[in-house]
């Protein structure tokens, strides 16, 4: 099918399939999470469709789709305002257990991805260990066929609606840090695990504190050997950095832009779109985000070649989220005054009072704060650029 007919198709079933309340959703979306009833919704939408995991490989349950297919929906997907599904089990997980996990792993876990029926979060770092995840101290020790797990975990995303978690934990104190390092999957509801909302300004909670005490977790939940778990979650934030479509979020936001630029008016009177400072330093990021999106469609091209991304995600990862932030500020800019209006009942899709100040600026400044976040979370910035400096400047 050529690409156009493609788009087409994606275009109609978009159309058909997005009600009201989950394009709300996607249009309310102040981080790479949406709401979550709605997304699991869209999920099971697509599921249906068979169209849910289109990165996978089609033994697994993906689509077939080319390179160039994959982009198109997902594209059209963002541009339609489809909510965001809860990736890390799609977009992370599923796809490292097809390269580390175990036949059984792979049949008991992958099924329930796709179908959405597991919600899975991420537990990396901790109070004492965030860019220097290496330093981690949840510690597993095994006993028979179990491992005890204490400790805790920080800033897990949606982790209140997850029933299931994957782990780095410390399972020997020898030789150097990331040697003692094990990977594990818990299920949420393992007697000893708690969670504990983190309460933040932008957006109801998101983020998760979470402590084990004496959670007891089968050995066979093991990712990978023992004590080699560093080498599992270096291949799995490949997918996070290397997987994430960054460009097509930018066209996103490039289209808020536009539409509050369109409608409102700087201090002089004047509509934004036509004030020449400000569309200068509008060129002026559109044009780095253009380049990122030929980037990151050579990244694509090494996963189809069955490639790992290597150091080309870091490289995707500081461009796009800085390029991001950019954006926020640009937003930040128009909306002025009207960004600074606190009203994060208005971002739930089940909303129906009335909005304070223009719609169009509802979610400037809970996006503002939220992504100032976004050159931390998946390896801070600056660790990014020492592995670009390192791997793919060869310094």
């Amino acid at each position: 099918m050529k690409d156009s007919s493609f788009r087409g198709e994606v275009q109609a079933f978009l159309r058909e399939s997005l009600t009201p309340e989950i394009k709300r959703a996607g249009e309310l979306m102040t981080s790479v999470f949406s709401d979550f009833d709605a997304g699991l919704a869209w999920h099971k939408i697509l599921y249906k469709k068979g169209w849910v995991a289109p990165d996978w490989p089609l033994e697994y349950g993906g689509t077939g789709w080319s390179l160039s297919q994959r982009y198109i929906f997902q594209e059209e997907c963002k541009l339609a305002n489809a909510p965001a599904l809860f990736a890390l089990g799609l977009q992370m997980l599923g796809p490292m257990l097809m390269q580390c996990g175990t036949e059984a792993q792979k049949q008991q876990y992958l099924p329930k991805i796709l179908s959405g029926e597991d919600a899975w979060c991420q537990g990396y770092s901790e109070p004492g260990a965030g860019s220097d995840l290496a330093s981690l101290m949840t510690a597993a020790v095994r006993e028979g066929d179990d491992y005890i797990i204490n400790g805790s975990k920080i800033w897990t995303s949606y982790a209140q609606h997850s029933n299931r978690i994957f782990c780095l934990v410390r399972t020997s104190k020898e030789g150097k840090p990331q040697a003692g390092i094990s990977f594990i999957l818990i299920d949420m509801d393992t007697e000893g695990l708690t969670v504990e909302p983190i309460v933040g300004l932008d957006a109801p909670h998101g983020h998760m504190h979470i402590h084990f005490v004496d959670v007891r977790v089968p050995a066979a939940n093991l990712v990978g050997e023992e004590n080699q778990g560093w080498q599992v979650a270096k291949s799995l934030l490949e997918f996070e950095r290397g997987g994430h479509n960054y460009a097509i979020d930018h066209k996103k936001q490039m289209a808020k832009i536009r539409r509050q630029a369109n409608s409102q008016y700087s201090a002089n009177r004047v509509l934004w779109k036509d004030n020449p400072v400000f569309s200068a330093k509008f060129a002026d990021v559109a044009v780095d985000a253009l380049a990122l999106e030929f980037t990151e469609l050579r990244v694509k091209g090494a996963f189809e070649a069955g490639e790992n991304a290597g150091p080309l995600s870091s490289l995707t990862k500081v461009m796009g989220t800085e390029i991001g932030q950019r954006f926020n500020e640009l937003s930040l800019e128009i909306m002025a005054e009207h960004a600074f209006v606190k009203q994060l009942d208005a971002l739930t899709p089940s909303f129906e009072g009335e909005v304070i100040g223009p719609a169009c600026g509802l979610t400037t400044m809970p996006e503002y704060i939220n992504n100032r976040s976004a050159t931390i979370y998946g390896g801070t910035a600056e660790i990014q650029r020492d592995i670009i400096a390192k791997r793919v400047l060869l310094l």
